[in-house]
């Protein structure tokens, strides 16, 4: 397990599903602004979830976040698309809605860092998201990421194109 403050990144365990399916996937309009995929109803036990428990990928590390206090499941994190060669990697957190505007959301992101950094190597990792995520963005700026640019009108998000910012973080300029 990483382990930071509060928070723990561990293997997606069978039992993490669905929960992770009810509070995350099955907020149509939160998972629509999400995820670049349209949404489509998928049952937790489907080999299709998001969620489900897989073996381990050299393109993606995916994690569930577990608070150490009490061990409760707080949400997924992951690295996706990860680029050996150029050393790069997108990352993603969800949290569930009990555990927004707690602040938790930088300590995954930083944790998330910490292992693309330290135990993968990476050397750039970097996230996209809708202009209007505060919360994402906060973390990502606590957490050192630059922003990097706006990708106008790029996400087709519950009927209406929106616009998208990157933002990134090279290894030496972690904070």
């Amino acid at each position: 397990m990483i382990k930071s403050q509060t928070i723990g990144l561990r293997a997606r365990h069978t039992d993490d599903v669905p929960i992770l399916q009810a509070e995350l996937y099955d907020d149509v309009v939160t998972r629509s602004a999400a995820d670049s995929r349209p949404w489509r109803p998928i049952s937790p036990d489907s080999s299709d979830s998001p969620y489900v428990v897989s073996g381990p990928s050299d393109e993606a590390a995916c994690f569930s976040v577990v608070e150490l206090a009490t061990g409760e499941l707080v949400g997924e994190a992951l690295l996706w698309g990860i680029d050996t060669h150029n050393r790069l990697a997108h990352l993603g957190i969800s949290l569930r809605p009990a555990f927004r505007g707690r602040g938790l959301g930088t300590e995954v992101v930083r944790a998330l860092c910490d292992y693309g950094f330290t135990t993968r190597g990476l050397h750039r990792l970097q996230l996209e998201t809708l202009t209007d995520n505060a919360p994402m963005i906060a973390a990502a700026r606590r957490a050192g990421f630059t922003l990097e640019g706006t990708l106008r009108r790029a996400a087709w998000v519950n009927g209406a194109f929106v616009d998208e910012v990157v933002l990134g973080l090279l290894a030496d300029e972690r904070a």
